[in-house]
């Protein structure tokens, strides 16, 4: 029997998805600089999940200040924090949807002009003005990895996602080629990974085995190899407590970029895992009806939904209803991103992307 996009979906931890829709973390920029969230981005969120998704995710959200990586981030770095994410959660469980955040720091790609100090890094970085986090500094990042995480329970959360994908700083921790640490955080995959490992860890003991925590990684660019993620992977899933594995493709249809991994898709190579009882999601460029159920069909058990997310703040109950369902075609005017609950920054922000938004 094929899944269906409307089939609700258990996870391990007890939390039950509704469908199988999730809304990408997508960068949105319409938050306040101190990291409040703003009535634009409760705006922008809640209509999400009225709009059908099952699972509302956040933008990235930054666990210390100095790990800002673009202006209007959404915070979740200080208790001072916690009213307005209570705000949010509130109003994305109102509509039958799970709220989960992402917990992110930017590393290297936080602009110095953002966070009024150099960025960090796992090792110096010419390029970036990055300097290396010290022993010390590597121990007070995974420990505010955790606190984030606990204080999103507080703030009524059904879980988190730790970001390790896109050149953040734990892809950067992954990547042979970012990080040159000589002591336990650098040189072996094991090392390079162990962070990684030890903030899930950490988060399933202080928030419980009924608390959703997924991991987003990327298998492509930044030096990262697509074996390495794969052993990562397997690695999460056989030892360490997650609930959902989230691959962020870039294009979920395409060969790999490497020529050693060519024969077979991208995508096959993450739905070819031994993932036993946890759930896969993929993010890139599934943007139609029939591309959501290619991918159900593909072994993936539920989709990451982002530019049509955009488009269409209701894009999963047109899909449920009509399978065959195409999002409107770009460009679009900035009224109609307005109606679907844009605000003139994130507006702003999607005239970086080609050919999405009209000139005016």
């Amino acid at each position: 029997m094929p899944t269906l996009p409307d089939s609700p979906l258990h996870f391990p931890c007890g939390a039950v998805m509704k469908n199988r829709f999730m809304l990408a973390p997508l960068t949105n920029r319409q938050s306040h600089e101190d990291g409040q969230l703003s009535d634009e981005e409760l705006n922008w969120l809640t209509m999400r999940a009225e709009g059908g998704f099952g699972l509302v995710m956040t933008c990235a959200s930054h666990v210390q200040e100095v790990g800002k990586g673009f202006p209007g981030q959404l915070g979740i770095f200080s208790d001072r924090l916690i009213d307005g994410h209570k705000r949010l959660t509130t109003s994305i469980k109102k509509q039958g949807s799970l709220a989960v955040i992402q917990l992110h720091h930017a590393g290297m790609r936080s602009p110095a002009e953002l966070i009024h100090t150099q960025p960090v890094c796992p090792s110096d970085d010419e390029e970036t003005n990055a300097r290396a986090l010290t022993l010390e500094e590597v121990n007070q990042l995974r420990e505010d990895f955790i606190a984030a995480a606990v204080r999103a329970k507080t703030c009524g959360y059904d879980g988190v996602e730790v970001h390790g994908a896109h050149g953040y700083i734990l892809t950067q921790f992954l990547s042979p080629e970012i990080n040159k640490r000589m002591d336990e955080y650098g040189g072996s995959l094991s090392n390079r990974s162990r962070l990684l490992f030890e903030i899930v860890d950490g988060i399933r003991a202080t928030c419980g085995h009924d608390f959703l925590l997924g991991v987003r990684l990327s298998p492509e660019k930044f030096g990262l190899d697509i074996q390495e993620i794969r052993t990562i992977c397997q690695q999460l899933v056989d030892d360490h407590s997650i609930d959902f594995l989230d691959i962020s493709l870039w294009d979920c249809f395409k060969q790999p970029d490497d020529k050693r991994y060519q024969d077979k898709s991208l995508l096959e190579h993450f739905t070819s895992l031994d993932r036993k009882h946890v759930p896969l999601t993929v993010a890139g460029k599934i943007r139609s009806g029939k591309d959501v159920q290619a991918i159900l069909d593909s072994g993936v058990d539920f989709v990451t939904i982002g530019r049509s997310g955009i488009l269409h703040h209701d894009f999963p109950k047109r899909v449920i209803n009509n399978p065959d369902f195409e999002p409107v075609k770009t460009p679009v005017s900035k009224e109609y991103l307005f109606r679907e609950g844009l605000s003139e920054k994130f507006v702003d922000y999607m005239r970086r992307w080609p050919d999405f938004v009209m000139p005016e």
